[in-house]
C-alpha cells in the first residue's frame, strides 16, 4: 500500500503543476465555492472513516470520552453531502443544460464501478470467484441498482435541472417560498419532530431530498438571504445546529435506556434531512459564499483539485473498497484511544490525495479518448 500511495501522491503533485500553468482554468471557478466543494468532500471522508470502520458506537453502547467525541466531529460533518448538493443547485440554476454533462457522469461512475474489481482481481486482492452474477450487476449497472447512491440521486437531479431552473424562474418569489416550505415541511419537519419512522423517510438518500436542495440553492441564487450575508450569522447558524445535533443525540441515547422509544432519535439528527442539518447546511454553504473570490497560487490549486472531488468518492466508496481503505490504514488500531484523531486526519489525507491522483489520471484518459474519438469521426 505505501507504494501506491506514493505513487499516488507523485502523479498528482505532477497534474498540480501541470495544471497551474493553464491560466484559462484558473479563470472559470470561484475559489471560495470551490474550497467549499473540497472541504465538504474532506468531512464526507470523515464520516465514513467514523461510521464505516465501528469507531463511532451508539450512546447505548459506550459512553467513553472517546466515543462522545466521535460523535461531537461527526455532528459538525453531517452537514457536507447537502452542502455539495446545494452548490450544485446555486449553479445549474444559471447555467446551461448538457446533455454531454449526463453522459460524462455516467461515464465516470462506470469507470470506477467496472474497472476496480478488474483491477483489485489483477492484483490479487479478491479472487474472480468471490465475485457472483449479482455482484457484477451492481459494477455494470451502478446507477440502477444504487451502488453509489449519492451518484444515483444526483443524476436524477441532474436530469431535473433544466426543468426546476425553468420553474424557479417562471414563478414569483412568495410562490416559490411557499413551495420550498411545503417541501421542507414534506421531507424534514415532520421526520424530526415525530417518535416515528415514516414510510416516505429516506432519511435524505433519495432524489427527492436532492431536488429541495436544489430549490433551496436557487432561492439563494436568485434572492439570497439578507439575515446570513454576515459570516458571523452564518458561522454562528451552522455551529448552533451542530451543537444541537451533538446535544439531541446525547439526549436520546440517556433516554434510550430508560424509554425505549427514545432509541428511534438517536441516530435521526445525524440524518441528512433533519431539520438540525438542513439549517446548519445552509449556514455553512452562506459562510463561503460571502467568503468572497480571491486569486494566486492556493485558488489556482483549489481550482484545480475541486472537479476531482467526484472522483474522490467514486473511489473510497466503491463496495469493493469502502470497508477495505479502512483496513488497509489500519483504523481498528485506534478504536477506543485519542489516537484516533490524528490517525484519522491521516487517513482521510491520504484518501483525498490518492483519489485525487486516480481520478487525474481517469480525466487524462478520457481527454485522449475523446480527442480520438473526434479525430476519427472526423475523417
Amino acid at each position: 500500500m505505501p507504494t501506491i500511495v506514493h505513487a499516488g501522491i507523485a502523479w498528482g503533485m505532477e497534474c498540480v503543476r501541470q495544471k497551474i500553468e493553464d491560466k484559462s482554468m484558473q479563470a472559470k471557478r470561484q475559489a471560495n465555492f470551490e474550497l467549499l466543494r473540497i472541504v465538504a468532500m474532506l468531512m464526507i471522508i470523515v464520516l465514513h472513516y467514523l461510521n464505516k470502520s465501528d469507531l463511532i458506537l451508539l450512546y447505548t453502547q459506550e459512553h467513553s470520552a472517546v466515543n462522545y467525541a466521535a460523535h461531537f466531529i461527526e455532528a459538525f460533518c453531517i452537514v457536507a453531502v447537502n452542502c455539495y448538493v446545494l452548490l450544485s443547485g446555486y449553479f445549474l440554476v444559471e447555467s446551461a443544460w448538457k446533455p454531454e454533462r449526463v453522459v460524462s457522469l455516467v461515464a465516470q461512475i462506470l469507470f470506477y464501478s467496472v474497472l476496480i474489481p478488474i483491477v483489485l482481481i489483477c492484483v490479487g486482492v479478491i479472487s474472480a470467484g468471490d465475485l457472483s452474477v449479482y455482484d457484477w450487476l451492481n459494477y455494470v449497472l451502478p446507477i440502477e441498482t444504487e451502488h453509489y447512491w449519492f451518484a444515483t440521486a444526483y443524476l436524477i437531479m441532474y436530469l431535473f435541472a433544466p426543468l426546476l431552473a425553468a420553474g424557479v424562474k417562471a414563478v414569483e418569489k412568495r410562490t416559490l417560498e411557499i413551495i420550498i416550505g411545503i417541501m421542507v415541511l414534506f421531507f424534514s419537519v415532520w421526520k424530526s419532530l415525530l417518535p416515528a419512522s415514516l414510510a416516505t423517510d429516506r432519511y435524505g438518500y433519495d432524489y427527492g431530498w436532492f431536488l429541495c436542495l436544489f430549490l433551496i440553492a436557487a432561492y439563494i441564487r436568485l434572492y439570497g438571504l439578507p439575515k446570513l450575508e454576515k459570516k458571523r450569522n452564518a458561522a454562528f447558524l451552522y455551529v448552533v445546529m451542530s451543537l444541537g445535533i451533538f446535544l439531541l443525540t446525547i439526549l436520546s441515547g440517556i433516554l434510550a435506556e430508560v424509554l425505549a422509544p427514545f432509541a428511534y432519535y438517536m441516530d435521526m439528527p445525524d440524518t441528512y434531512n433533519h431539520i438540525l442539518c438542513l439549517l446548519g447546511s445552509v449556514g455553512f454553504f452562506m459562510l463561503f459564499k460571502d467568503m468572497g473570490p480571491w486569486e494566486g497560487r492556493v485558488a489556482a490549486v483549489i481550482r484545480w483539485a475541486a472537479p476531482y472531488t467526484f472522483g474522490v468518492y467514486l473511489l473510497h466508496e466503491h463496495i469493493l473498497v469502502r470497508y477495505r481503505w479502512m483496513r488497509w490504514l489500519r483504523v481498528e488500531a485506534v478504536w477506543g484511544s485519542w489516537k484516533f484523531i490524528p490517525h484519522m486526519v491521516g487517513c482521510v489525507l491520504i484518501v483525498y490525495v490518492v483519489g485525487t491522483a486516480v481520478d487525474c489520471a481517469r480525466a487524462w484518459i478520457f481527454r485522449r479518448v475523446k480527442a480520438l474519438y473526434k479525430k476519427v469521426w472526423s475523417k
